[in-house]
């Protein structure tokens, strides 16, 4: 299995829509996430890279097949629900480009995928002007019953690539965990860098 791996903006972007919705869904309901996915609410999500011109959608394939994706815009273009996490941090929202998500097949991980997931935002926050990218993950406890026996979480590759948490950074969003019948909010670690 061979990747790879394009970075698409704009109109690039809409012919990977549906594909992308169904991957996020896919990938999205396993631990941490237990995101109980909705197809036309991820339809209406993604319009917000393709109909902005400074988002970037870093895509995974083999062959045709679309495995993998990564997505970033500026935080200042995100959900509100994440710039609210910066409220009492002394930094400029309007400074900072957001890596929002990554997914990607496990049996495509570890061949380097999530290294170049992030170089490719990265390359374009730089070439947006921005000095500094952030990301967020999942808080979940840890005795959750969902959580696998023996889940290693991602912090050790995050800190190699120069994210450290953001002290009080913390973002509260809603989505339905599986199972569940309507949405809940979940708290979400913000992870920062200066490039």
């Amino acid at each position: 299995m061979s990747l790879r791996i394009e970075p698409l903006k704009g109109a690039q972007i809409a012919p990977i829509m549906d594909g992308l919705a169904e991957l996020r869904i896919r990938v999205f309901r396993d631990w941490p996430y237990l995101y109980e996915g909705d197809l036309d609410y991820e339809r209406g999500y993604l319009h917000a890279y393709r109909d902005n011109p400074r988002a970037i959608v870093a895509a995974a394939f083999d062959g045709a097949k679309l495995v993998g994706a990564s997505t970033g815009l500026p935080l200042s273009d995100a959900d509100a629900e994440f710039a609210m996490a910066f409220e009492q941090a002394p930094y400029d929202t309007e400074a900072i480009f957001y890596c929002a998500e990554s997914v990607l097949l496990p049996e495509y991980r570890g061949q380097g995928a999530g290294h170049r997931f992030f170089d490719l935002r990265e390359d374009h926050a730089r070439a947006l002007g921005y000095r500094k990218t952030a990301f967020c993950s999942v808080i979940r406890p840890a005795d959750h019953p969902a959580r696998p026996q023996g889940y290693r979480p991602l912090d050790g590759f995050w800190r190699a690539r120069g994210y450290a948490p953001l002290e009080g950074g913390v973002a509260h969003f809603p989505w339905r965990d599986i199972g569940e019948e309507q949405d809940s909010v979940k708290p979400l670690q913000f992870w920062m860098q200066e490039l």
